[in-house]
């Protein structure tokens, strides 16, 4: 079983991100539009991969991320965002996507984090 945390302030950028990875073998899914909604969602069922943006309505994505690792340790990571230059810091394991992005480009990063599903 893969969940899948996917940290998106735009609903229907979620949506299309969900779509992609449920066709590669992710199983279930959580919605965080918020660097708060993303902590939490995390605290009550812990993701095996994120996708996050940098740029929320409320927080960042980078910020989510490094507290989440902070509480579960590291966490595989693809960050989808329109600005790639702003994600500081986007160190974990995991790479980098750019908006507008494309299924193929969000698939090769999913299958480089390794066998997760």
């Amino acid at each position: 079983m893969c969940h899948v945390l996917i940290i998106e302030d735009e609903p229907l950028v979620a949506m299309e991100i969900q779509d992609i990875l449920a066709l590669e073998g992710a199983t279930s899914f959580e919605i965080a539009d918020s660097e708060k909604a993303a902590v939490s969602a995390a605290t009550a069922n812990k993701p095996r991969i994120i996708t996050s943006d940098v740029k929320l309505l409320e927080g960042t994505g980078p910020a989510a991320v490094a507290e989440i690792h902070r509480r579960f340790g590291p966490i595989p990571v693809i960050f989808i965002t329109g600005t790639p230059e702003q994600c500081k810091p986007c160190n974990p394991p995991g790479s980098i996507v750019s908006k507008p992005f494309t299924a193929h480009a969000v698939i090769a990063a999913f299958h480089e984090l390794g066998p997760l599903v």
